[in-house]
Parts: structure tokens; C-alpha cells; sequence
């Protein structure tokens, strides 16, 4: 398996300063908020994501 994906920035702030957290897998800190946050792999849906747009106006 390949190296846990790492999370491009902060969801509470926005900021980019993350590090790996000691709380276990998954689990980081923002020095920005100094909030930590933990993400997690739930899995694949079985049917797959369906869109509900039409994908702009709809004419008539």
C-alpha cells in the first residue's frame, strides 16, 4: 500500500501549516488555529456518486 495521502490545508481555517499529529493514524495538527483534526478512509460507495444537475439551464 502507498504512503497515507497527506490533506493540502486546514478545513476549520484554511491555512497550509499542518503537521502529522501524535494521536495515531490519520489524526493532524494547524499551527494557524492550533485545532487538531483526524481524517479517515470510510470507503467506496457500491453504486458509485451520481450527479443530480442537468448541468446548467434547462430549456423547455
Amino acid at each position: 500500500m502507498s504512503e497515507r495521502a497527506a490533506p493540502f490545508y486546514c478545513p476549520y481555517c484554511g491555512d497550509e501549516d499542518l503537521r502529522p499529529s501524535e494521536q495515531g493514524h490519520g489524526a493532524w495538527e494547524c499551527a494557524a488555529c492550533s485545532r487538531a483534526f483526524q481524517l479517515k478512509f470510510l470507503g467506496l460507495l457500491s453504486r458509485g456518486l451520481q450527479r443530480a444537475d442537468t448541468g446548467g439551464n434547462e430549456q423547455i
